[in-house]
């Protein structure tokens, strides 16, 4: 994710010609599909926990709806004109909103989650909800191709427009990206019924045929031996098949290395578990106007060479890896303190 960011923002423009980048250019964009598959994979856990204090609207509901509106207030902040509004003299009605409107990967994970959750709460049986979440997340990534070619901004306000595709500028509309957090809510789905008989290793096992599969199906279509219409839809369902198919690879890679490494206390668990303030830093530290009015990537301006950016990469990697430790041992002291405080 860090990566992603430096190297878009301050690599030379001259090495981007060059065919390695491209291939790093098509890694670096599984990061967003991993994000939001395991976006869903996780909300299936945790939601089944304390199951029903959520339906009787109880502390665990109220819990998980501040953390949903949390997520989506961070992802409006990212893009929200601090500058212009507080400007001296700056008349709110002569600034460009549509900047701020534009829809980004924490608005598109916190529109997901509410969905799964509301649609938790309602279907109380769970094959019916199982069912809404597979239908639902095959109609987004099918839909797609259709969504994509309406202009929401003649028919919606452009908050509103911008959820639903590309055209006024968003980077993860809900179509198609919602698709890979509900293919990831099915996928725990399954997972749980696995684990609970006892069969993980053959889940994963299937897991790993499957995103195989998907992988062969996504680059043979793109050879084009087929209909040319259909493998040139923007976004093509071959182009969901290929990203979920290198998803689910990375899944069961993770869950190998979970296996052989048993990683309970570790860098990765920690910033696995402050991943939105880790999201939020890194992009302040890079975006964030602090550096003589300027940001990091302003004074940069696409000077970097590859050592440069990967120094860059690791330098902030290890502030986050800081960071998410300080914040979780912060947040752990505060919890024993509050119980010390319930007992006396």
């Amino acid at each position: 994710m860090i990566e992603v960011h430096v190297f878009n923002s301050m690599l030379n423009p001259t090495f981007k010609t060059e065919s390695w980048f491209h291939i790093l250019t098509f890694i670096n964009g599984l990061v967003a599909p991993s994000f939001l598959f395991i976006s869903g994979f996780a909300f299936q856990i945790s939601s089944n926990r304390k199951l029903d204090e959520l339906r009787t609207f109880g502390k665990a509901f109220r819990k998980k709806i501040f953390r949903i509106l949390m997520i989506l207030l961070v992802g409006y902040s990212l893009h929200f004109p601090f500058r212009s509004v507080f400007a001296q003299g700056h008349s709110l009605s002569n600034i460009n909103w549509q900047p701020f409107f534009n829809v980004d990967i924490l608005q598109c994970i916190a529109v997901g989650l509410f969905i799964l959750f509301l649609a938790r709460l309602i279907f109380k049986k769970d094959k019916i909800y199982d069912l809404f979440v597979l239908v639902f997340g095959l109609a987004v990534i099918f839909l797609s191709p259709v969504i994509w070619y309406i202009d929401f901004a003649n028919l919606l306000h452009p908050f509103f427009a911008s959820y639903f595709n590309d055209k006024t500028g968003s980077l993860f509309p809900l179509f198609p990206w919602l698709g890979f957090m509900f293919m990831g809510a099915v996928a725990c789905r399954n997972f749980i019924l696995y684990l609970g008989k006892n069969n993980e290793k053959t889940y994963f096992n299937f897991v790993l045929i499957t995103g195989v599969v998907f992988i062969l199906i996504g680059y043979f279509f793109q050879l084009k031996l087929f209909i040319k219409n259909y493998t040139g839809l923007n976004p093509s369902p071959l182009f969901f098949i290929l990203r979920l198919g290198y998803v689910f690879v990375l899944l069961v890679a993770c869950w190998y290395y979970e296996k052989i490494r048993n990683p309970e206390k570790s860098f990765v668990t920690d910033v696995g578990k402050e991943s939105l303030l880790v999201y939020w830093l890194h992009l302040m530290i890079i975006y964030g106007v602090f550096w003589s009015g300027k940001s990091l990537y302003l004074v940069i301006n696409h000077r970097f060479g590859i050592i440069e950016c990967l120094l860059m990469t690791l330098g902030i990697g290890l502030l986050m890896i800081f960071a998410a430790r300080l914040w979780s041992f912060s947040k752990i002291k505060w919890k024993l303190r509050k119980g010390l405080q319930e007992v006396l």
